[in-house]
Protein backbone atom coordinates (compact mmCIF):
# COMPACT_ATOMS: atom_id res chain seq x y z
CA UNK A 1 0.00 0.00 0.00
CA UNK A 2 2.80 2.36 0.24
CA UNK A 3 5.88 3.13 -2.44
CA UNK A 4 8.98 3.88 0.12
CA UNK A 5 12.27 5.24 -1.05
CA UNK A 6 15.70 5.94 0.49
CA UNK A 7 17.02 9.36 -0.51
CA UNK A 8 19.22 12.26 0.61
CA UNK A 9 18.05 15.72 2.22
CA UNK A 10 20.99 17.87 2.36
CA UNK A 11 23.32 15.22 2.70
CA UNK A 12 20.75 14.07 5.35
CA UNK A 13 19.41 10.06 5.10
CA UNK A 14 15.57 9.78 5.05
CA UNK A 15 12.97 7.48 3.85
CA UNK A 16 9.81 8.61 2.42
CA UNK A 17 6.68 6.70 2.77
CA UNK A 18 3.87 7.24 0.24
CA UNK A 19 0.54 6.44 0.40
CA UNK A 20 -0.18 4.42 -3.53
CA UNK A 21 -3.70 4.87 -3.44
CA UNK A 22 -4.71 8.20 -5.12
CA UNK A 23 -6.00 11.44 -3.18
CA UNK A 24 -8.58 13.54 -3.81
CA UNK A 25 -6.27 16.49 -2.84
CA UNK A 26 -3.11 17.41 -1.75
CA UNK A 27 -2.07 14.85 1.81
CA UNK A 28 -0.83 15.93 5.00
CA UNK A 29 3.36 15.87 5.46
CA UNK A 30 4.51 14.08 8.42
CA UNK A 31 8.18 14.75 9.29
CA UNK A 32 9.46 11.80 12.01
CA UNK A 33 12.54 12.08 14.03
CA UNK A 34 12.94 8.82 15.81
CA UNK A 35 14.24 8.08 19.66
CA UNK A 36 17.25 6.44 21.24
CA UNK A 37 18.57 8.81 23.32
CA UNK A 38 20.49 10.96 20.78
CA UNK A 39 22.69 7.85 20.45
CA UNK A 40 20.43 4.82 19.19
CA UNK A 41 18.03 4.01 16.53
CA UNK A 42 17.84 4.40 12.89
CA UNK A 43 14.91 4.24 10.19
CA UNK A 44 15.40 0.54 9.81
CA UNK A 45 14.45 0.51 13.92
CA UNK A 46 11.29 2.54 12.84
CA UNK A 47 10.32 1.32 9.82
CA UNK A 48 7.38 -0.59 10.96
CA UNK A 49 5.76 2.83 13.35
CA UNK A 50 6.21 5.03 10.05
CA UNK A 51 4.54 2.69 7.67
CA UNK A 52 1.68 2.47 10.38
CA UNK A 53 1.21 6.13 10.57
CA UNK A 54 1.61 6.77 6.70
CA UNK A 55 -1.31 3.71 5.92
CA UNK A 56 -3.52 4.76 8.47
CA UNK A 57 -3.65 8.30 8.29
CA UNK A 58 -3.04 8.02 4.66
CA UNK A 59 -0.20 10.96 4.90
CA UNK A 60 3.69 11.18 3.16
CA UNK A 61 5.97 10.96 5.92
CA UNK A 62 9.42 11.45 5.96
CA UNK A 63 11.47 9.46 8.46
CA UNK A 64 14.84 11.23 8.89
CA UNK A 65 18.33 8.91 9.89
CA UNK A 66 20.03 12.43 11.88
CA UNK A 67 24.03 11.70 13.28
CA UNK A 68 24.25 9.91 16.38
CA UNK A 69 26.13 11.08 19.31
CA UNK A 70 28.59 10.74 21.26
CA UNK A 71 30.38 10.29 17.72
CA UNK A 72 28.39 13.54 16.67
CA UNK A 73 27.47 15.75 19.51
CA UNK A 74 25.06 18.89 19.69
CA UNK A 75 23.81 20.32 17.57
CA UNK A 76 24.36 17.87 15.24
CA UNK A 77 21.55 15.78 15.12
CA UNK A 78 19.31 19.17 15.63
CA UNK A 79 20.79 20.53 12.39
CA UNK A 80 20.31 17.67 10.34
CA UNK A 81 16.61 17.32 11.58
CA UNK A 82 16.28 20.74 10.84
CA UNK A 83 17.71 20.92 7.22
CA UNK A 84 15.87 17.79 6.51
CA UNK A 85 12.61 19.62 7.66
CA UNK A 86 13.55 22.69 5.86
CA UNK A 87 13.97 20.70 2.22
CA UNK A 88 11.14 19.02 2.67
CA UNK A 89 9.00 21.97 3.08
CA UNK A 90 10.90 23.64 0.25
CA UNK A 91 9.97 20.30 -2.39
CA UNK A 92 6.52 19.30 -0.94
CA UNK A 93 4.85 19.84 -4.36
CA UNK A 94 7.09 16.80 -5.75
CA UNK A 95 5.19 14.75 -2.81
CA UNK A 96 1.76 16.32 -3.67
CA UNK A 97 2.14 18.18 0.32
CA UNK A 98 -0.31 20.24 1.21
CA UNK A 99 1.66 23.08 2.22
CA UNK A 100 -1.02 24.05 4.90
CA UNK A 101 -1.04 20.43 6.27
CA UNK A 102 2.80 19.55 7.37
CA UNK A 103 3.79 18.30 10.74
CA UNK A 104 7.02 17.34 13.18
CA UNK A 105 6.94 14.37 15.10
CA UNK A 106 9.19 12.27 16.84
CA UNK A 107 9.27 10.06 20.05
CA UNK A 108 11.99 10.65 23.00
CA UNK A 109 14.97 12.24 22.16
CA UNK A 110 13.65 12.75 18.61
CA UNK A 111 10.39 14.64 20.32
CA UNK A 112 13.08 16.84 21.62
CA UNK A 113 14.48 17.25 18.62
CA UNK A 114 10.53 18.07 17.00
CA UNK A 115 10.07 20.60 19.26
CA UNK A 116 13.60 22.02 19.47
CA UNK A 117 13.00 22.35 15.08
CA UNK A 118 9.44 23.64 15.82
CA UNK A 119 10.78 26.66 17.71
CA UNK A 120 13.43 27.44 15.32
CA UNK A 121 11.02 27.63 12.21
CA UNK A 122 8.56 30.24 13.97
CA UNK A 123 8.18 32.97 12.05
CA UNK A 124 10.40 31.68 9.41
CA UNK A 125 8.78 34.19 6.33
CA UNK A 126 10.32 31.73 3.45
CA UNK A 127 8.86 28.51 4.62
CA UNK A 128 5.00 27.35 5.16
CA UNK A 129 4.12 27.41 8.98
CA UNK A 130 3.81 24.13 10.68
CA UNK A 131 0.26 22.55 11.20
CA UNK A 132 0.96 20.78 14.21
CA UNK A 133 3.69 19.19 16.80
CA UNK A 134 3.36 15.35 18.05
CA UNK A 135 5.91 14.76 20.75
CA UNK A 136 5.56 11.68 21.88
CA UNK A 137 6.90 11.16 25.33
CA UNK A 138 9.64 13.90 24.61
CA UNK A 139 12.34 14.92 26.65
CA UNK A 140 12.94 18.43 27.07
CA UNK A 141 14.80 19.62 29.99
CA UNK A 142 18.51 18.64 31.67
CA UNK A 143 18.14 20.92 34.93
CA UNK A 144 16.20 18.88 36.69
CA UNK A 145 16.73 14.36 36.76
CA UNK A 146 14.64 14.72 40.28
CA UNK A 147 11.10 16.06 39.37
CA UNK A 148 8.38 13.60 40.51
CA UNK A 149 8.27 11.23 37.47
CA UNK A 150 12.17 10.68 37.55
CA UNK A 151 11.64 9.83 41.16
CA UNK A 152 8.78 7.48 40.77
CA UNK A 153 9.87 5.59 37.61
CA UNK A 154 13.99 5.63 38.05
CA UNK A 155 14.32 2.15 38.02
CA UNK A 156 11.80 1.54 35.11
CA UNK A 157 12.35 0.02 31.80
CA UNK A 158 13.16 0.97 29.07
CA UNK A 159 14.61 3.88 30.47
CA UNK A 160 16.09 3.97 33.48
CA UNK A 161 16.98 7.49 35.26
CA UNK A 162 20.92 7.10 34.91
CA UNK A 163 20.54 6.30 31.53
CA UNK A 164 18.17 9.64 31.01
CA UNK A 165 21.12 11.61 32.41
CA UNK A 166 23.75 9.85 30.58
CA UNK A 167 21.87 10.09 27.30
CA UNK A 168 21.49 13.61 27.48
CA UNK A 169 25.32 13.78 28.54
CA UNK A 170 26.52 11.99 25.63
CA UNK A 171 24.53 14.07 23.20
CA UNK A 172 25.75 17.37 24.46
CA UNK A 173 29.42 16.77 24.69
CA UNK A 174 29.89 12.96 24.20
CA UNK A 175 31.47 12.97 28.02
CA UNK A 176 28.96 11.38 30.66
CA UNK A 177 31.74 11.64 33.58
CA UNK A 178 29.57 14.51 35.27
CA UNK A 179 26.17 12.52 35.50
CA UNK A 180 26.45 11.74 39.18
CA UNK A 181 26.58 15.59 39.64
CA UNK A 182 23.55 15.91 37.22
CA UNK A 183 21.65 13.52 38.78
CA UNK A 184 21.98 15.47 42.26
CA UNK A 185 21.03 19.08 40.61
CA UNK A 186 24.81 20.63 41.14
CA UNK A 187 25.20 21.23 37.59
CA UNK A 188 22.77 24.48 37.55
CA UNK A 189 23.72 27.60 39.86
CA UNK A 190 20.97 28.44 42.31
CA UNK A 191 20.08 31.87 39.96
CA UNK A 192 19.64 29.83 37.04
CA UNK A 193 17.66 27.24 38.87
CA UNK A 194 15.25 30.03 40.26
CA UNK A 195 15.00 32.31 36.51
CA UNK A 196 13.95 28.61 35.40
CA UNK A 197 11.57 27.51 38.31
CA UNK A 198 8.70 29.01 36.71
CA UNK A 199 8.83 26.41 34.00
CA UNK A 200 10.92 23.60 35.51
CA UNK A 201 9.09 23.17 38.89
CA UNK A 202 7.29 20.46 40.41
CA UNK A 203 4.42 23.14 41.01
CA UNK A 204 3.49 22.97 38.17
CA UNK A 205 2.81 19.31 37.84
CA UNK A 206 -0.76 18.60 39.01
CA UNK A 207 -1.74 16.76 41.71
CA UNK A 208 -2.47 13.21 41.01
CA UNK A 209 1.16 12.71 39.33
CA UNK A 210 2.44 13.15 43.15
CA UNK A 211 1.06 10.44 45.32
CA UNK A 212 3.46 7.85 44.49
CA UNK A 213 6.69 8.32 46.78
CA UNK A 214 7.71 11.52 45.92
CA UNK A 215 9.78 13.83 48.26
CA UNK A 216 11.07 17.41 47.81
CA UNK A 217 14.64 17.54 47.41
CA UNK A 218 16.82 20.25 48.13
CA UNK A 219 19.18 20.72 44.90
CA UNK A 220 22.77 20.44 46.23
CA UNK A 221 25.33 23.74 45.24
CA UNK A 222 26.37 23.88 42.00
CA UNK A 223 30.53 23.33 41.47
CA UNK A 224 31.08 25.81 38.74
CA UNK A 225 33.36 23.57 36.24
CA UNK A 226 30.53 21.17 36.16
CA UNK A 227 28.33 23.95 34.99
CA UNK A 228 31.06 24.86 32.71
CA UNK A 229 31.45 21.87 30.80
CA UNK A 230 27.34 21.37 30.79
CA UNK A 231 25.80 25.18 30.26
CA UNK A 232 24.72 24.44 26.59
CA UNK A 233 21.84 22.55 29.01
CA UNK A 234 20.48 26.21 29.08
CA UNK A 235 19.70 26.50 25.02
CA UNK A 236 16.34 26.23 23.97
CA UNK A 237 17.66 23.82 21.10
CA UNK A 238 18.62 21.27 23.21
CA UNK A 239 15.97 21.77 26.23
CA UNK A 240 13.46 23.33 24.32
CA UNK A 241 10.82 23.78 27.89
CA UNK A 242 13.39 26.54 28.31
CA UNK A 243 12.41 28.64 25.28
CA UNK A 244 10.98 31.76 25.99
CA UNK A 245 7.09 32.82 25.90
CA UNK A 246 7.50 34.79 23.04
CA UNK A 247 8.73 31.59 21.46
CA UNK A 248 6.26 29.27 23.04
CA UNK A 249 3.37 31.58 22.01
CA UNK A 250 3.88 30.88 18.45
CA UNK A 251 4.04 27.13 18.43
CA UNK A 252 1.58 25.30 15.83
CA UNK A 253 -1.27 23.24 17.51
CA UNK A 254 0.38 19.94 19.78
CA UNK A 255 0.02 16.37 20.81
CA UNK A 256 1.61 15.48 23.65
CA UNK A 257 1.51 11.90 24.72
CA UNK A 258 3.07 10.75 28.27
CA UNK A 259 3.03 7.66 30.02
CA UNK A 260 2.99 6.89 33.50
CA UNK A 261 5.50 4.71 34.19
CA UNK A 262 8.28 7.13 32.16
CA UNK A 263 10.98 9.05 34.24
CA UNK A 264 10.28 11.49 30.71
CA UNK A 265 6.71 12.03 31.72
CA UNK A 266 6.62 15.44 33.78
CA UNK A 267 8.90 16.85 30.97
CA UNK A 268 5.66 16.23 28.70
CA UNK A 269 3.32 17.45 31.26
CA UNK A 270 5.20 20.74 32.12
CA UNK A 271 5.38 21.44 28.27
CA UNK A 272 1.87 21.16 28.33
CA UNK A 273 1.42 24.04 30.87
CA UNK A 274 3.65 25.96 29.02
CA UNK A 275 1.77 25.65 25.60
CA UNK A 276 -1.87 26.00 26.94
CA UNK A 277 -0.53 29.08 29.05
CA UNK A 278 0.61 30.86 26.11
CA UNK A 279 -2.88 30.00 24.13
CA UNK A 280 -1.50 27.36 22.03
CA UNK A 281 -4.18 23.88 21.58
CA UNK A 282 -3.07 20.85 23.02
CA UNK A 283 -4.39 17.66 22.85
CA UNK A 284 -2.86 15.45 25.54
CA UNK A 285 -3.24 11.49 25.78
CA UNK A 286 -1.72 9.85 28.83
CA UNK A 287 -1.32 5.94 28.24
CA UNK A 288 -1.85 5.45 32.17
CA UNK A 289 -0.26 1.55 31.70
CA UNK A 290 2.30 3.18 29.12
CA UNK A 291 5.80 2.93 29.92
CA UNK A 292 9.16 4.47 28.14
CA UNK A 293 9.17 3.52 24.24
CA UNK A 294 5.75 1.56 23.96
CA UNK A 295 4.80 3.16 21.10
CA UNK A 296 8.39 1.96 19.02
CA UNK A 297 7.57 -1.61 20.11
CA UNK A 298 4.57 -1.55 18.18
CA UNK A 299 4.44 -4.56 15.80
CA UNK A 300 7.85 -5.56 17.15
CA UNK A 301 8.14 -9.42 17.00
CA UNK A 302 6.82 -10.59 20.63
CA UNK A 303 7.18 -7.31 22.39
CA UNK A 304 3.91 -5.47 21.06
CA UNK A 305 1.37 -3.80 23.69
CA UNK A 306 -2.44 -3.18 23.48
CA UNK A 307 -1.39 0.12 25.05
CA UNK A 308 1.39 1.08 22.26
CA UNK A 309 -1.48 0.70 19.64
CA UNK A 310 -3.71 2.77 21.62
CA UNK A 311 -1.23 5.47 22.05
CA UNK A 312 -0.85 5.07 18.04
CA UNK A 313 -4.25 4.59 17.40
CA UNK A 314 -4.39 8.07 18.91
CA UNK A 315 -2.06 9.49 17.00
CA UNK A 316 -2.97 8.61 13.97
CA UNK A 317 -6.73 10.01 14.79
CA UNK A 318 -5.27 13.57 15.66
CA UNK A 319 -3.43 13.34 12.39
CA UNK A 320 -6.54 12.70 10.70
CA UNK A 321 -8.07 15.48 12.52
CA UNK A 322 -6.18 17.96 10.60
Amino acid sequence: KLFIQDLQFKKVPVRVYQPKAPSDGRRRGIIFFHGGGWVFGSLDTYEKVCRYISRESESVVVSVEYRLAPEHKYPAAYEDCLNATVHFMKSIEHYGVDPARIIVSGDSAGGNLAAAVSQTLTGRPDLPKLRAQILIYPGLQALDFNLPSYQQNRGVPLLFRERAAFFALQYLNGDASHVEEVLEGSHIPADIRLKYRKWVSPDNIPEQFKVRGVKPLVPTDCIAEVYEAVKRFCEPNLCPLLAEDAIVHQQPESFILTCEYDVLRDDGLLYKKRLEDNGVPVTWYHIEDGFHGIISLHDYSGFSFPAGKRGLDNIVNFIKGL
